[in-house]
Parts: C-alpha cells; structure tokens; sequence
C-alpha cells in the first residue's frame, strides 16, 4: 500500500514551521507511544537541526510499558533529546512536562521560554496544550488534522508553547509504516485501504501478541495466515455474506478498530531494532527511486535531442 497525503494546508504548515523555528528555544515533538518510530516525522527531524527536543511518548496507557522504557532510552542516547511518557489519564504528568522543557534549556532562566509543539496527525497534541495550559485552547478530536494553522499559547511558568498543525510528509517511502500509521489512526480512512492494514495488523499481532488475538476473538490456536486470520475473526464477529462468505473488509475494520481502541491490550507495533532494519531497507528503496528517476529523466533528455537531431536534419534536407 503506497500513502501520498499531503494536504495544502500541511505544505502551508512545514513553510511557517521552517520559518520560526530561528525564534524557538525547545521543539517538542509529540509521538505516539505504540509506533514511536514510524510517528516521528523524519521532514520535522530535518527542520529542527541541534534545536534541543523533548520527545513526548503520548498514549502510553495503550502501549506495551516495557517497549515504552526501551524507546525512552533509545531516543536519550542523543545528544540533546530527552524522552518522556503520558497520558491522559495522568494529567500531572503531563503538565511537569513544562518544567522539563526548562531544564533542558538552563541558559533562558528568567527568561521567557518559546517551545514549539509539533506532532503527525491524531497523536493527541492538542490535548496535552489543553492540560499544560489548564484550560481549553486547542481544538482536539478523534480524527487526523483537526489543528490546521499555528497558534501561541501561554501555558505559565515563563513557558510559551507554538502550537502547528499535525504534519504528515509528502511520501511514507517504509511502506510497513504507513501500515502502522493506518493502524492506530493517523491517516484518514480515505487514504488507506482497510483489508491492507487489517494484513497487517493480523501478521504482526499473530508474530507478537498471539495470545491477545486468542483471548480477543476466542480462538483456539491463531491460523497460519494473515488471511485465514482474518477470515477467523470475520467468523467470531458474524461477519457474513453471500453463501456464507467472510466479509474481509468488514473483519479488517473490526480488527484495526479493536486495535485503535486498546480492546487487544497495550501493543506497541515497533522497536528500535526494527526500526534500524527498515531504516536500511527505506534507504535502498529511496537510492532505486531516485536512480529510476534520472535513468528516467536521462531518457527524456535522449528523446528530445534525438528529435532535435531530427528536425535539424529534416530542414536540412528541405
């Protein structure tokens, strides 16, 4: 499944991020705790520079706590990168973050602090402004790219908060990804196919958290294949068309959404090491695209010169 969603306003957004980010202090990057790799935004990493950033793991309560400590610590092996989890069910939790921000930037004691908050879309951003700044500022909902232009919050303690709408980049060039980013709700349904991430989530989850799947569905066993799996689920849920057919893509919807709303346990979909194999894998997938590219554009060039050549020689002849 290939994602291209990158709507005019998110174009309008990576422009004013680009922009002030010269007046910011601290980015703080929201992530989404079950996919911490594949819910940070590589084209934000690229704007931010040294720029000191506290990675936020949000929706930890519905993540695997143990892989929550190890992306911590992962993410803390870099050089001015602090990592810390919430959620919404721990609002002091998340309103220390402030303090935090702070502390990783001691020079601008007495100062006013500008951090900029940024995040993918439906990773919860706007909620956690609301709790730092204990009122309603952001609009917040249940689906993708509800922020859509940049605001300044004031959320005390001589902290300042730009918040930017949730920005997606132009191409999910790891396909497994952009499975991910389906599964826990970060695309809108319009841009992904159900029966693709419901594969998905069924491959992972039988390799992973078969048990889950067991308990979940009253399995006996978890079947071989992502498609039998699914067909299994579709039978438990009465998912059921003509001459007793599983309906696939009704069995796939009831799977992600089981898996969006914690109904399987807390999941997380990825771990570092994962992530440092599909890093190696998008990078030879992005060298084969960018080398059919000029092999392509070379052969265009070809084209015309040859047609050039040819109208020469034609005029010649006249």
């Amino acid at each position: 499944m290939s994602i291209q969603w990158f709507p005019g306003h998110m174009h309008k957004a990576r422009l004013e991020i680009q922009s002030v980010l010269p007046k910011v202090d601290v980015v703080i990057e929201v992530l989404d705790a079950r996919i911490p790799y594949s819910s940070e935004n590589p084209m934000l990493a690229e704007l931010r520079g040294d720029k000191p950033c506290l990675k936020v793991l949000a929706k930890s309560d519905l993540a695997d706590d143990a892989m929550t400590d190890v992306w911590i610590s992962h993410f803390e092996e870099s050089e001015g990168v602090r990592a810390h989890a919430v959620t919404t069910e721990d609002v002091p939790t998340i309103r220390r973050l402030k303090h935090i921000v702070a502390k990783m930037v001691p020079h601008r004691a007495g100062k006013t602090i500008t951090a900029m908050i940024v995040g993918i879309p439906n990773v919860g951003k706007s909620t956690i402004i609301n709790f730092l700044a204990n009122r309603k500022i952001a609009k917040t909902g249940n689906t993708p790219a509800v922020t859509q232009q940049q605001q300044r919050v004031n959320i005390g303690d001589s902290v300042a908060l730009l918040d930017t709408p949730g920005v997606l980049w132009p191409n999910v060039h790891n396909v497994n990804s952009g499975y991910r980013l389906g599964l826990v709700g970060s695309i809108k349904d319009t841009a992904m196919d159900y029966a693709d991430i419901g594969f998905f989530g069924a491959r992972y989850l039988a390799a992973n958290y078969p048990e889950r799947l067991m308990q979940r569905y009253d399995l006996d066993s978890v079947p071989g294949t992502d498609l039998e799996l699914i067909e299994a689920i579709g039978r438990r849920r009465g998912c059921l068309g003509k001459n007793n057919m599983v309906d696939i893509d009704r069995a796939s919807r009831i799977l992600v959404n089981d898996i969006r709303g914690g109904e399987l346990g807390r999941l997380t979909l990825e771990t570092p090491e994962l992530m440092r194999r599909e890093q190696v894998q998008t990078a030879k997938v992005i060298a084969e695209k960018e080398e059919a590219s000029k092999e392509k554009d070379a052969k265009r060039k070809k084209r015309f010169r040859d047609k050039q050549r040819a109208q020469r020689k034609s005029r010649e002849m006249r």
